[in-house]
């Protein structure tokens, strides 16, 4: 009987040995992860618009855009539709170079295709994913609903981008889509002016279906939106998901 007690004793004590080690664990990746984002945040910049830098491992870009003379070159373009405040070929042109990779969909290639120099375009169809370098991309759904600007069946692109252990998700243009609710990223760009996009509080609505770690909202400042539409957005997701309103780098 002795024994037997002091076996369950030592049975319940590495069992609470274990138990603490695990949630130890557990801490210490969440910790690992919150400081992976944090890193990541610092190195991307916002261009204005929908247009990003991100300057981890690689060089991102993301719809370049309105780009400043002098722009560092980039490893990867990411083009998420052929309108002009996203496709500009004058500012790919600026940032590619022969080791540059290209992703775009079909529409964009038509425009793009022996205009420019890169390694390579790789074009794309939603759900379509691609490993470059490391970094994984997949193509994922870009529509409106209800409004004409942006159909379902003209296949706009957003990004999940899986770079040095962190997932961004840069929606591209579109309202607040069902699909969303399987997106799993860390940091989410979000378009939140209205008009061709969601609005603010269609895009607080997305975010709390995607659940990202840092909301940051986009597609405003130029052609449409204003610092109040990102600002509202933040306050939505007021103690339910961070929100950064980055400032316009060069």
């Amino acid at each position: 009987m002795l024994i037997e007690k002091n076996i369950s004793r030592c049975a319940g004590f590495f069992g609470f040995i274990l138990l603490f080690l695990a949630l130890s664990n557990s801490i210490f990746a969440q910790e690992a992860k919150e400081a992976e984002v944090e890193n990541m945040l610092k190195n991307l910049y916002w261009l204005g618009h929908d247009s990003f830098r991100l300057e981890a491992s690689k060089t991102v870009y993301f719809d370049p855009w309105k780009l400043a003379p002098g722009s560092p070159k980039a490893d990867i373009i990411l083009v998420s539709h052929e309108h002009h405040d996203h496709f500009s070929l004058e500012d790919i042109k600026l940032i590619s170079s022969k080791d540059t990779v290209i992703v775009c969909d079909k529409a964009v290639d038509r425009q793009l295709r022996g205009k420019v120099v890169c390694r390579e375009i790789k074009i794309l169809a939603c759900a379509d994913a691609v490993e470059i370098d490391g970094i994984k991309v997949k193509a994922v759904s870009s529509y409106n609903i209800g409004k004409a600007f942006h159909t379902k069946e003209s296949g706009k692109l957003g990004y999940l981008v899986t770079i040095d252990g962190v997932t961004l998700y840069h929606a591209g243009d579109t309202d607040f889509i069902l699909e969303m609710k399987g997106y799993s990223c860390d940091i989410a760009l979000l378009p939140v002016s209205g008009t061709y996009v969601m609005t603010a509080d269609e895009a607080a609505e997305a975010a709390l279906a995607i659940k990202p770690k840092i909301a940051i909202p986009m597609h405003w400042g130029d052609i449409v939106g204003s610092i109040d539409d990102a600002q509202r957005f933040k306050k939505l997701l007021e103690g339910k998901i961070e929100v950064r309103i980055l400032s316009p780098a060069s």
